[in-house]
């Protein structure tokens, strides 16, 4: 147990901020133990993973958690099913190629995404057209009320467009432990109509893709137009793509002729990359902070120095600006601490 700690190294935008208390736990029985501390004191909780997806805004009074559960380990169902699991403290994209190694389908989409295993379901991460959810088989809880172990399956988990339990209701009553993913052996489903996957295996050369090929086309694509946040601070697509009604997407298009859309029943998902783009934002700096010059839907701790609240109140710029010309706001994909 440690105090007055420095989680600059915990969150990748490298903002400033301490804890009053942190821990980093490598096994159920210590996070159990740092949960008695936390209980006896009546401390608030901060679970840190990868760090990938909050924004410190000032120094946090309670005790944080890094949680450094690590492992991974198998079970063959069939000739076609494996149902692979991940403690919480596994690097994604480094499980990510360890299935991909085995030849395990079902995640080469989700290559190269920040962040640990524990955190994906929390807001059922997705990229080029593949969703946590479409290969989850369930994870294992703690249950901070009880301090007993729970497994939750997907209809359990209620995932949603970047949502799940774990930030409705469930939010600040579990702590994920380990998920278990059901991935194919043999007959893989090969996705590539999402984005510019096509387009790059063509640029490879490639016309028959493997899933490692599909990988390896995701990786170059991200790597292309998303800073790395060893780099340069970031927490990768700070805003959800939002969702708003189709006579609400037929009127703006009267306006607004190219504004792209996709289509679910009487809804419509917009670009938030693009919104921001149109407004004026991708690229522009203000201060320490800045809209990443290659993607408007990134933000960046621009010179290294920026605080928590800076990048905070720029996001709130782009919400304001996006929604006095749209009439659509933004809402943040990053937790706010």
């Amino acid at each position: 147990m440690q105090e007055n700690f420095s989680l600059k190294p915990f969150n990748t935008f490298g903002v400033e901020a301490s804890a009053r208390y942190f821990s980093e736990v490598n096994s159920v029985e210590e996070l159990t133990e740092a949960l008695n501390f936390s209980n006896a004191q009546t401390l608030p909780l901060l679970f840190i993973g990868g760090g990938s997806n909050i924004l410190l805004t000032k120094d946090f009074d309670g005790l944080a958690i890094h949680l450094n559960l690590r492992g991974i380990s198998e079970e063959i169902i069939d000739e076609n099913q494996v149902l692979v699991t991940a403690k919480a403290g596994e690097n994604w994209h480094q499980f990510v190629m360890y299935c991909l190694e085995k030849n395990y389908g079902g995640l080469e989409n989700l290559s190269l995404i920040p962040g640990n295993v524990g955190t994906s379901p929390m807001q059922n991460i997705g990229a080029y057209g593949t969703e946590i959810k479409d290969v989850f088989e369930s994870c294992k809880v703690l249950n901070l009320e009880t301090l007993e172990i729970e497994t939750l399956n997907s209809e359990q988990c209620r995932f949603g467009y970047r949502d799940s339990i774990f930030k409705q209701e469930g939010k600040g009553k579990y702590v994920i432990l380990e998920v278990t993913f059901r991935l194919t052996r043999k007959e893989h489903k090969i996705d590539v109509e999402y984005g510019a996957i096509k387009s790059e295996l063509e640029n490879l050369g490639i016309n028959n893709p493997t899933i490692q090929d599909v990988s390896k086309a995701v990786i170059h694509i991200r790597q292309s137009k998303l800073p790395d946040p060893k780099v340069i601070g970031n927490a990768g697509s700070f805003f959800k793509n939002p969702t708003i009604a189709l006579s609400q997407f037929e009127v703006l298009k009267q306006t607004f002729e190219n504004i792209p859309g996709y289509p679910n029943g009487d809804l419509v998902k917009v670009p938030a990359g693009w919104l921001i783009e149109q407004d004026g934002w991708k690229g522009k700096q203000i201060g320490s902070v800045a809209s990443h010059k290659l993607q408007a839907l990134v933000i960046i701790n621009a010179t290294g120095n920026a605080t928590g609240k800076e990048i905070f109140d720029f996001s709130s710029k782009i919400i304001n600006s996006v929604k006095e010309k749209f009439g659509i706001e933004l809402e943040r994909e990053v937790n706010i601490i």
